[in-house]
């Protein structure tokens, strides 16, 4: 039963190197800007390289990957699960992270996700999510990748939760290709529960010697129907979520549920 924070030795440990090397690396690719210009690929290589050679192995991400990255722009939809979600898919996927408003306010993790590619949403505001919809059509069209959660929070459920049809509606209208991306983690203590604080999740995952996750990137899939398109997108992650917990111990997602006290 999940019920405190884990505030150990490893988890400060670890969230001083990680920060500690956000700023290095910022730093140092600010300082280059003054003699190679800005452009999103840098942007894309910068996080590339800080996820594999800092964040995945400080955290100590044991991923599991099946399928590849769609070869060409596509709108990638993920179900969500913990706020270790995006280090995980764009370890494989070049792509701007559709994420909350709230995240712009954490300092050093807005400026990072800025540089190397996000695209800001209050979800709780209606002009906004129009906005970032406009902003993520644009993008696409552009030559880039778009990665959203449409579950619009962490799921805690075996399945994911209903997609908001948004994005969906989007790509038919402008003929966007969807991928779908099935992401789910071994143990109880790396799901982000109702209720629980970002603080909270961070130092729960952060002291555990290791984190076991799978990730299957699916084929692209598009659709003259939106609602059709995310229903389709949305079985086809909740079937590899289930295939991702065949092998492994299968968490009790009721039990889990009441952990959140």
């Amino acid at each position: 039963m999940i019920s405190k924070i884990l505030l150990t030795p490893l988890a400060v440990v670890r969230l001083t190197l990680i920060f500690g090397t956000m700023i290095l690396w910022l730093s140092s690719f600010w300082l280059s800007c003054l003699f190679i210009p800005y452009t999103k690929e840098r942007g894309f290589k910068l996080r590339r390289h800080w996820l594999k050679y800092i964040a995945i192995p400080v955290i100590n991400l044991k991923i599991e990957c099946q399928g590849k990255a769609h070869h060409g722009p596509a709108l990638y939809v993920c179900n969500h699960r913990s706020f270790t979600d995006p280090v995980v898919v764009c370890h494989f996927i070049d792509a701007f992270v559709i994420a909350k408003a709230e995240v712009a306010k954490y300092p050093i993790i807005n400026k990072g996700a800025e540089v190397t590619g996000v695209l800001w949403v209050n979800r709780e505001n209606k002009e906004s999510r129009n906005s970032v919809r406009e902003l993520l059509v644009d993008t696409i069209i552009s030559g880039h990748n778009v990665l959203v959660f449409p579950e619009g929070t962490v799921g805690t459920q075996r399945h994911s939760i209903p997609f908001r049809p948004g994005t969906f509606h989007e790509s038919v209208e402008h003929k966007i290709v969807v991928v779908p991306i099935a992401l789910d983690y071994r143990d109880n203590k790396d799901m982000w529960l109702s209720g629980m604080s970002l603080v909270r999740i961070v130092f729960n995952q952060l002291s555990s010697l290791c984190t076991e996750v799978k990730i299957h990137i699916g084929e692209a899939m598009a659709s003259d129907d939106g609602e059709a398109l995310k229903a389709h997108c949305q079985s086809w992650i909740n079937a590899h979520l289930d295939e991702i917990h065949a092998n492994w111990t299968r968490i009790d997602f009721e039990k889990l549920n009441g952990a959140t006290a």
